[in-house]
């Protein structure tokens, strides 16, 4: 992050929560101009199912609007709040049910900050009129620049149990390099410090929840019943809508068992869901699509990386083994904990992101 230079304007995607409020606090200190910015994406829909405080997504927008206007009134920096409702339906929530609906796990965070906030939000503050040389949001995340390689490298945050480059790596090398990640190379505990330091009053609010705060309407209207099946085709009982359901789940499956049953395939088609004992659940391979290379441009043979197959999973040894310019074949050394077609894999060579993309099928 340049010091001293006033000249640099940026703008802070803020969220209200204590990580965007520092960073646009630390970029200010810094001798950066700073502006701050909030994403109006809650459309009110009617949600059934407990519905969560603090959610990505959901009702307490409002607040947060709020409480990022006050941080920006504290740091004297001006605030802007950018209607995106129509452009969120459109990329993330239509997205979201579409890939429920079909049996499939989908990942909102990814689609949310590669086409809303770092996609549509740039855009409409680009228009807006607003002069801005970086886009800064509070990411726990580092970006740096590889002048051998001539690219931008995403490297996972120097507090490992808050990284957040997963979400992240679908961004293009456009993205990256007008980004500021300020709160990366810091733990979580000193942002809540510095928050407190700066005076900014959010150091104590609840970290954002699950993506919607609910269980969406859209996906209530398009569940049916269906069967619950084992591997042999046996019904053992029924499940309320294949939305409700992903690879690997245990919970909410309503069915008598002696031993535990996880979800082990689902089947749109046939509006039916297979479980299994927990061993099924495991695979060591999978396909994924739609590729964002971050730290090379392509891959041209056998590599050996970690890959992550779900944000909360652990990074696992693998091979990536290129099928044509958009699949790859990877091949884990130990089996993998449900493998979710829909998710977001990422491949990372040490604390670098070699790159991305989306699980299509669990075997090759």
């Amino acid at each position: 992050m340049k010091t001293g230079n006033e000249e640099l304007k940026v703008v802070v995607a803020m969220s209200g929560g204590v990580d965007s409020s520092v960073a646009a606090a630390r970029l200010k200190e810094h001798g950066y101009q700073v502006s701050g910015v909030i994403m109006k994406i809650w459309g009110g829909e009617t949600l059934s199912g407990e519905v969560k405080r603090h959610a990505c997504y959901g009702p307490d927008e409002e607040e947060d609007i709020e409480d990022a206007r006050q941080v920006s009134r504290i740091l004297g920096i001006p605030f802007h709040v950018f209607d995106l409702r129509e452009e969120y339906r459109t990329e993330v929530l239509d997205y979201y049910c579409r890939e429920y609906i079909s049996g499939r796990t989908p990942n909102p965070c990814l689609r949310c900050n590669h086409r809303i906030k770092f996609g549509a939000l740039l855009k409409k503050t680009q228009e807006s009129g607003i002069e801005f040389d970086y886009f800064a949001t509070g990411h726990y995340a580092r970006v740096e620049y590889d002048r051998d390689g001539g690219r931008y490298l995403l490297k996972k945050a120097a507090d490992l149990n808050k990284d957040q480059s997963y979400f992240i790596s679908s961004l293009s090398q456009e993205q990256l390099g007008r980004s500021l990640f300020p709160v990366g190379n810091y733990d979580k505990s000193e942002i809540v410090r510095m928050s407190a330091h700066y005076g900014l009053g959010v150091e104590k609010k609840p970290e954002s929840q699950d993506f919607i705060a609910g269980e969406y309407g859209s996906l209530v209207e398009a569940a049916h019943p269906g069967p619950i099946l084992d591997k042999q085709g046996n019904t053992l009982g029924e499940h309320r809508g294949i939305p409700f359901y992903t690879i690997g789940q245990r919970k909410g499956l309503g069915i008598a068992s002696a031993e535990p049953r996880f979800v082990i395939d689902i089947n749109a088609g046939q509006n039916a869901i297979t479980v299994g004992a927990r061993e099924e659940v495991y695979h060591d391979e999978l396909v994924a699509s739609d590729l964002n290379w971050i730290a090379v441009e392509g891959l041209e043979q056998p590599t050996r990386v970690k890959a992550k197959v779900r944000y909360l999973h652990p990074d696992a040894e693998a091979t990536l083994t290129p099928l044509d310019e958009d699949e790859v074949y990877v091949k884990f050394n130990e089996p993998q904990l449900a493998i979710a077609p829909g998710q977001g894999v990422v491949f990372y060579q040490q604390d670098v992101v070699l790159g991305a993309g989306t699980i299509e099928r669990k075997r090759k």
